[in-house]
């Protein structure tokens, strides 16, 4: 029986009526978790991992007296997302204070477990409070965790013997990452006992990659009796399950070669002057605005995808006005506008903007969300029966991530349809459609030595840690997986550069951050070195933000410097897919008030590009070349008979490889790197590389190139990159190479 060991009865009775069969997740983690082993769980969304995680905590939680008051948590909920963490914190609430009814109801025992939250958006007079009050169960980001662990509130963590990481394969190949497992071993180094890791995973490969991640190494002494690490046993439950996936890809024009061609000009639209002059091209959006508003109509409750938050915004705007148009949502005497059918999602949005969206459209008054990544991880959207993904997801994971949105409850399927911006996109589209369906996703690879999160994580240690011996300091950093490898000579480089023994004169002027005092073999932090840590903790790129507010105080989002550069008071913009005027801007925020039913002009914000993964790119390449070996018919049956592309699709992309071959005689693929040679209005050469191996490939190929150059022939070549291929820029001087 799954659920022998499960002790309090009321928590058994919930079990059971929650799930009265047990899902694959519950029925081959439970007895792992239950026996204390560190255990990654690999399920598809919506198949009940995340009870599975919490139960056996919360069942030890209720049947055992707590710890003293100031040292209570024992169960830490890491989340890399800031509305997981609060959806879960809902989850949880609710179906507690139901089990303290019922236990109350039957006198039975109970001693409710206390769960709170900390994250970013978490004010300071609610921080102190938790370190007053410790909960029992407490609800973090990896960022938050790291700062409680560099304050005095690392003595209520003490007792923490079970760390959930949620939707770990989001963390695994980041630093931020590598940051939060060097955070769990810090959190190890101070804990009564080491506390038992759970992962809770989507479909990843391979499986052991991110056990080793999520486990880390821990001390063993070998024959010789010298002390050596060995990797922490970690059990791995796969549920072999992969989520039914209904997916289109549609195109809403018969030729996508038509999109980017000059149209003559019409009637001037809101937006800069030079913007409103310019000559306007052919789009798909007028084609796509349509189709995905009579979707939204059809379904109860859709959430559509955009790579980038100013592409969300512009969707969100255009389907409120074309629903406007027809009438719904607008009061039929006065025509005013009743309320939007459509909002748009993303993390500049503040969290009380975020969390009121995704209760409307929970609660179905809201019938679409427009959402970025914000929406991409395990938030429970249960009434969300349709995904749209406006562009390629850019990687299979991802797609997976975002499509498994739809259907959200356990055997329910996922239905999604993908519009392909323009003809490239599509090509990916259809590669990434087909991936998905087969279930093969980008393999997971967690970093190795990242230097600068050594660095951080050091400094922040030795604030907290009075003298540490060095030796001890290798140990914990070799306990964490992704510096499991690291050698004394590049860790005593690391020390070297924070006790203020810099390489070269060009870093005389930073300060050093700690004392190395190689007699003693110990490190201590300089004064100010907690403050920097905390100040400079984790590894999120800091960007140029500024908040934007209500007069009252109240926070609407944030906007990208430049854009808030470039406004003036009195403009109007969107946000949220809402209308806002700026009343007012400062040195570090935007004042506006409320200005519905006005034009505003799209916000912008740098830093959305998301990279291919090499494995994508591998199979576009061999897709691009399997295809071209068939008659076009063939090549039609097969994309929409195997990659879901509707008539249009199938058509377009056909002509698309036909019209690459025609042009240049050869397509780029797997095997077939394509060169082109012209000179630009200046008379400098360009190069264009063309391959479809991704970012990942084309960053540090087009930087030895660069760097090859400079060397060999004393030239600066400016060079640009991105997914499918590597521009180059020879100054005249080039001519003379041979």
């Amino acid at each position: 029986m799954v659920l022998a060991r499960v002790r309090h009865p009321v928590i058994l009775g919930s079990a059971q009526e929650s799930f009265p069969e047990p899902t694959a997740p519950q029925v081959q983690g439970w007895p792992a978790i239950v026996g204390g082993a560190h255990t990654l769980i690999c399920a598809p969304t919506g198949s009940g991992k995340t009870l599975t995680a919490f139960l056996s905590s919360l069942d030890r939680l209720i049947t055992t007296e707590p710890p003293p008051a100031k040292q209570r948590t024992r169960v830490l909920y890491v989340s890399p997302l800031r509305a997981l963490a609060f959806d879960v914190e809902k989850n949880l609430r609710a179906p507690l204070a139901g089990i303290s009814l019922a236990a109350e109801r039957l006198g039975v025992p109970f001693n409710e477990p206390v769960v709170a939250m900390r994250t970013g958006d978490t004010s300071a007079k609610d921080r102190q409070a938790l370190a007053r009050r410790p909960p029992d169960l407490l609800i973090t980001t990896p960022e938050s965790l790291y700062l409680m662990l560099t304050s005095a509130v690392r003595d209520t963590l003490v007792n923490v013997d079970t760390v959930i990481i949620d939707e770990i394969h989001a963390l695994a190949p980041t630093k931020r990452g590598s940051h939060l497992m060097l955070t769990l071993e810090r959190l190890e180094e101070i804990t009564v006992r080491p506390p038992q890791r759970i992962g809770l995973s989507a479909t990843q490969r391979p499986l052991e990659e991110v056990a080793r991640f999520l486990g880390g190494q821990t001390p063993v002494d070998d024959a010789q009796g010298s002390a050596g690490m060995q990797p922490r046993p970690v059990t791995i439950v796969d549920t072999g399950v992969r989520k039914t996936l209904n997916i289109d890809v549609v195109v809403p024009v018969e030729d996508m070669g038509d999109l980017g061609r000059e149209s003559p000009p019409g009637e001037l639209h809101s937006g800069p002057a030079t913007a409103a002059l310019a000559p306007r091209r052919t789009s798909i959006w007028p084609s796509i605005y349509p189709k995905v508003l009579d979707q939204i109509l059809d379904h109860r409750s859709t959430i559509i995808f955009c790579n980038a938050r100013r592409a969300a915004e512009r969707l969100a705007a255009h389907l409120n006005e074309l629903a406007q148009e027809r009438g719904i949502g607008v009061d039929p005497e006065t025509g005013a506008v009743r309320e939007e059918l459509v909002k748009a999602h993303h993390g500049s949005l503040a969290r009380e903007q975020r969390v009121l969206i995704e209760d409307q459209l929970k609660r179905g008054t809201l019938r679409a969300i427009v959402a970025t990544s914000s929406l991409e991880l395990g938030i429970d959207m249960g009434a969300v029966d349709l995904v749209i993904q406006v562009e390629s997801p850019g990687a299979v994971s991802r797609g997976l991530q975002r499509i498994g949105r739809a259907g959200h409850t356990v055997g329910e399927p996922s239905n999604g349809t993908i519009y392909p911006k323009h003809r490239h996109d599509l090509l990916e589209s259809a590669v990434v459609t087909r991936h998905m369906l087969d279930g093969r996703i980008e393999s997971t690879r967690y970093l190795r030595n990242p230097l600068d999160v050594l660095a951080q994580q050091i400094v922040a240690h030795a604030a907290v840690s009075g003298d540490v011996p060095v030796t001890s300091l290798a140990s914990m950093v070799r306990r964490s997986a992704a510096f499991a490898d690291l050698p004394d000579e590049v860790l005593h480089n690391v020390l070297d550069l924070l006790s203020g023994r810099y390489p070269s004169e060009e870093f005389s002027e930073l300060r050093p951050r700690i004392v190395w005092d190689r007699i003693a073999g110990t490190i201590r932090a300089r004064d100010g070195a907690q403050r920097l840590a905390v100040t400079n903790g984790g590894t999120i790129p800091d960007r140029g933000l500024f908040g934007v507010f209500l007069p009252d105080g109240t926070r609407v989002g944030e906007l990208d410097e430049e854009m808030v550069y470039e406004s003036r008071p009195g403009e109007t913009f969107l946000l949220g897919a809402s209308t806002w005027r700026i009343e007012d801007i400062t040195f570090e925020r935007v004042i506006v008030t409320p200005a519905p039913g006005q034009p505003g002009k799209m916000p912008f914000w740098h830093g959305d590009m998301m990279g291919r993964p090499v494995e994508l790119g591998r199979a576009l390449g061999e897709f691009v070349r399997s295809t071209r070996a068939m008659d076009d018919a063939a090549a039609v049956d097969v994309l929409r008979r195997e990659h879901m592309l509707d008539e249009l699709a199938a058509t377009n992309l056909v002509a698309y490889l036909s019209e690459q071959a025609e042009s240049t005689g050869v397509v780029p693929d797997d095997r077939t790197v394509v060169v082109e040679r012209f000179r630009d209005e200046i008379g400098d050469w360009r190069v264009c590389i063309h391959t479809p191996f991704g970012t990942p490939v084309h960053a540090p190929w087009a930087m030895a190139i660069q760097t090859r150059f400079l060397e060999h022939h004393g030239l600066h070549v400016e060079t640009m990159w991105g997914d499918d291929g590597i521009v180059l820029r020879l100054p005249e001087a080039a001519d003379s190479i041979d």
